[in-house]
């Protein structure tokens, strides 16, 4: 590897100023949209229309950014706008055709991802189409992943492991009588990476376990909570509804069908490394050439998953840069207010999470304590959970 390459190599990470300039500038552009589509969320609204808005915020904002530079700056969508409803869990994002629309009561998660140079801020946010604080099981559920991403914000640090991670957010839940949702992820985000190798599973079981990492500095992750006051093992219930995929880009196949390489090829050209929605494409021909290039392994595919009928599912997510000065969420939006039945009160285990600080006093310092020394002084509102998410919000 020559100078050049090993300088460029190394300047990829957080210890470069312009990439923590570019990972921040993502994220105010996607707590923007964000905002943008919670305002949008209304009874009748069209889901489809939503998430266009989404995408179309995000591309305008990023299309005003280094316009003027000599080496051509990609930017755009991180991850396409999803619009999941009630016991919807994830990435519900549906063609121009589809009908479905909000209603009064619904519990709506908006999850969406912004990128400037290949170095992306995602967020997710669940929100109430109601007035007034949010009450019931629909408080439960989301105050159970507000706190668990409090919690996760504290433990992901240089030092901890992602198991610790996994035990304590399923605590967080289990005290709100709910359940983590399987198969959920917490990806290191490198550029142009959304899924890199470094992982927090939501749940360990005897078919999915993952390798146990160590933080360090100077990592970014996707801290990505997802709760249910179901069972939290959702189902694929129609395959059709899939319209997010990525490309693989380590796996080469001849296609047969005529319809499978004009979208590919389409593909290969408009989103070559991130994931992108099927709206993107031309329809018609879409669906029939996505299938053999999903079937071939070429594609990697973001289903839409459900809970069973009558269940509520919250998600929150949030980008986290694990700065030498201590842990920068960088996207968020406020919650509304919450009254849950359950209370963590009398819970000091829980409550010790949240009353560690996010902040590193010096170089070293305070790894493995438990966050007494020097910690509280910034941590007084972290019991009330949310509240602390109104006091994290990138403006």
């Amino acid at each position: 590897m020559s100078d050049d390459e090993a300088r460029e190599e190394k300047e990829l990470d957080l210890t470069s100023p312009d990439v923590v300039t570019k990972y921040k500038s993502a994220a105010e552009i996607v707590n923007k949209a964000l905002q943008l589509v919670v305002s949008e969320c209304k009874p009748k609204a069209k889901i489809v229309d939503l998430c266009e808005k989404g995408d179309a915020f995000i591309r305008e904002q990023t299309g005003n950014m280094y316009k003027n530079v000599k080496r051509k700056i990609e930017r755009g969508v991180g991850f396409p706008t999803c619009v999941s409803v009630n016991n919807t869990v994830c990435h519900f994002s549906p063609l121009g055709s589809d009908e479905a629309v909000l209603e009064a009561n619904d519990i709506v998660k908006i999850d969406m991802g912004c990128h400037i140079d290949g170095f992306i801020a995602v967020v997710a946010h669940t929100h109430v189409i109601q007035e007034g604080p949010v009450t019931g099981r629909a408080a439960d559920v989301i105050a159970a992943a507000n706190t668990a991403a409090e919690v996760a914000l504290r433990l992901v640090r240089p030092g901890k492991k992602n198991k610790d991670v996994t035990e304590a957010i399923q605590k967080v839940a289990a005290a709100y009588d709910c359940k983590i949702v399987e198969g959920v992820l917490s990806h290191q985000l490198k550029q142009f990476v959304i899924d890199g190798n470094k992982v927090i599973i939501s749940v360990t079981n005897p078919e999915t376990r993952v390798d146990e990492v160590e933080f360090e500095e100077n990592e970014v992750y996707a801290i990505d909570i997802v709760t249910s006051t179901g069972e939290g093992k959702p189902k694929l219930l129609d395959e059709k509804q899939t319209t997010i995929y990525k490309r693989a880009v380590d796996k080469s196949y001849h296609l047969k069908m005529k319809s499978s390489r004009f979208i590919f090829s389409e593909i290969s050209q408009k989103f070559p490394i991130m994931p992108f929605s099927a709206r993107a494409l031309e329809e018609k021909r879409a669906r029939l050439g996505l299938v053999e290039c999903v079937n071939h392994d070429l594609l990697q595919p973001y289903p839409v998953l459900h809970e069973k009928p009558g269940d509520l599912v919250a998600h929150i997510k949030f980008t986290l840069l694990l700065m030498p000065n201590g842990s920068d969420r960088v996207t968020s939006h406020p919650l509304q207010q919450l009254q849950p039945t359950k209370t963590i009160d009398d819970n000091p285990e829980i409550k010790a999470w949240l009353a560690l600080g996010t902040k590193t006093k010096k170089k070293g310092g305070g790894k493995k304590k438990k966050g007494k020394k020097g910690d509280g002084r910034d941590d007084s509102a972290d019991a009330e959970p949310m509240d602390t998410t109104s006091n994290t919000t990138v403006a």
